[in-house]
Formats: structure tokens, sequence, C-alpha cells
């Protein structure tokens, strides 16, 4: 299953908050930043610290998507 961060992404713009920002008040290191930015899995402590500090559930900052129209089916 493919995951999407785009509703992260639209929820720190809405909030005004830059990437750096939200780096830092999340406590997440350079690398896992990259991981959100090009789509890929990060484990889910990670996901839940994100949703702590952002006051926010899980179904808000990510999705999951079929990986391609045959697993759909």
């Amino acid at each position: 299953m493919a995951v999407t961060y785009k509703k992260l992404w639209i929820m720190l713009i809405e909030r005004n908050i830059t990437k750096p920002e939200f780096r830092q008040m999340t406590d997440i290191s350079p690398a896992t930043l990259t991981k959100l930015n090009k789509n890929l899995h990060v484990n889910m402590e990670m996901l839940e610290r994100i949703c702590r500090t952002l006051h926010c559930t899980f179904d808000d900052v990510v999705e999951m998507l079929p990986e391609s129209p045959e697993s759909a089916e």
C-alpha cells in the first residue's frame, strides 16, 4: 500500500508552519522529514508524535493509496 502525506503539508500551510519549524516542533530527524517529503513509510511512533504535536489524528496527516489500478480490483 502506498502512502501520501499531502494532507500533512496542506495542514502546515493552513497553519502557517514551515517545514523547518515543523521538524523542530516535532523533534523529528532530517531523514524522517525526507521520508515524509518522498511519501515513504515512517514508523507509527513518528506519526503519533506528529499527531500529538499538531493535535490531530492519523487521518489528518496520512492517506493510504492503492499501489496500482490492478491492486484496487
